[in-house]
């Protein structure tokens, strides 16, 4: 019994009146000190909940103004970034106007693959509107022999081409060469023409094929160009071909261009690959030339050509007696286009990153007073939550 007297932590006046009044006494005196320790353990509650949500609003209104300003930097830099790269890139300005140059020569780059062709049976031709058969001009063309492989495995420079009136020289040519081959078969064929055919079947034989490039210098009028086994006379060309459908004229177009090449200019023919398997014809491209000056910024001017092109392919079957080819036939327009660089000016700059800035200065502030209401309101919604 003294044991549990002692147990029981009450003021001497509270225990005294509880020993002499009975159960009731005793109950009162218990319920009413045990809602004393409840209600200040609640306000203690209540004091920690307040002093950590005034520590929750102090953090707040510190960082809410400093992501605020982090994120509106952070827009204001991409935007200034932005505007600097658009004022410092150059565009280009295109205008067009009649073309009035004259006496000019046209220069054709070429780059091209004839995987199924020897370079002994190749020859680069060239014509123009005039009539004449010009290819001894300021020509600088190479071939180089391929393997099967397409490895280089010697070099030819190409430096036979004469110039021939247009009539006395029929590519399609069936007078001419019919009259070459009775001469030859009245005189024979010497023994260079035999170790030349021998030298071009054991190519055919291995693989090889032959890469054109270089440069044909022309003149500024509309013509063509073309590769072709032309240079070869009709009975040399049926000893090693036999007939022409044997004749694969298979080719790819690395490079073709008009002139020197200026930033952004397309080629449409550059990568071209045609390849035939089993079959023989004349490929003729039909070009469209338009005069081209670039203009940098720096006043420099660019003299070169653009094109456009339509192709087409011409079968060639056994009874046929045309030799199979690639044309290109080119032809100028009278319209020049003048491409100039230009810059944008540095007050239009200015405006722009003027606008810019302020405009994320004054986004920032709204955002900054949408989020200290919204932060108020969350709270006092916690405030009431305690209160209650």
């Amino acid at each position: 019994m003294s044991c549990f007297w002692s147990s029981i932590d009450l003021p001497p006046q509270i225990l005294a009146k509880g020993l002499f009044g009975g159960y009731d006494v005793w109950y009162h005196l218990l319920l009413s000190n045990w809602l004393d320790s409840s209600t200040q353990s609640l306000e203690h509650q209540l004091r920690k909940l307040i002093q950590k949500n005034e520590k929750i609003n102090w953090i707040l209104e510190i960082f809410q103004p400093l992501l605020v300003s982090v994120v509106g930097l952070l827009i204001m830099a991409t935007l200034f970034l932005h505007e600097l790269s658009y004022y410092l890139n150059i565009y280009t300005v295109h205008q067009m106007a009649v073309d009035l140059r004259r006496g000019e020569n046209l220069p054709i780059h070429i780059n091209m693959t004839f995987p199924s062709l020897p370079c002994d049976v190749l020859s680069v031709d060239a014509i123009d509107m005039s009539g004449k058969h010009e290819v001894d001009l300021d020509t600088n063309i190479w071939k180089l022999r391929l393997n099967s492989d397409g490895r280089i495995t010697g070099t030819e420079y190409l430096s036979d081409l004469v110039e021939k009136e247009h009539e006395a020289h029929k590519h399609d040519g069936h007078k001419e060469h019919h009259e070459d081959s009775d001469k030859i078969h009245l005189q024979g064929i010497d023994e260079e023409s035999q170790n030349m055919i021998k030298k071009v079947k054991q190519a055919l034989a291995a693989g090889e094929g032959c890469r054109v490039y270089g440069v044909l210098d022309v003149q500024r009028v509309a013509g063509n160009f073309h590769m072709s086994v032309h240079g070869l006379n009709i009975f040399v060309a049926q000893m090693i071909f036999e007939k022409s459908t044997h004749v694969n004229v298979s080719h790819i177009i690395h490079d073709l261009s008009f002139g020197p090449k200026y930033p952004g200019i397309h080629n449409p023919l550059d990568g071209t690959s045609r390849i035939l398997r089993g079959a023989s014809g004349t490929f003729k491209y039909y070009i469209k030339v338009v005069p081209t000056e670039y203009r940098y910024i720096s006043k420099e001017v660019l003299p070169t050509n653009q094109f456009s092109v339509t192709e087409y392919f011409s079968p060639i079957h056994d009874f046929e007696r045309t030799w199979p080819a690639v044309y290109f036939l080119y032809d100028l327009s009278p319209i020049t286009v003048t491409i100039r660089e230009e810059r944008r000016s540095f007050l239009h700059f200015i405006t722009r990153l003027c606008a810019v800035l302020g405009g994320t200065f004054a986004l920032t502030g709204m955002l900054d007073g949408w989020m200290y209401k919204l932060l108020e309101a969350v709270t006092k919604k916690n405030s009431r939550t305690i209160v209650r």
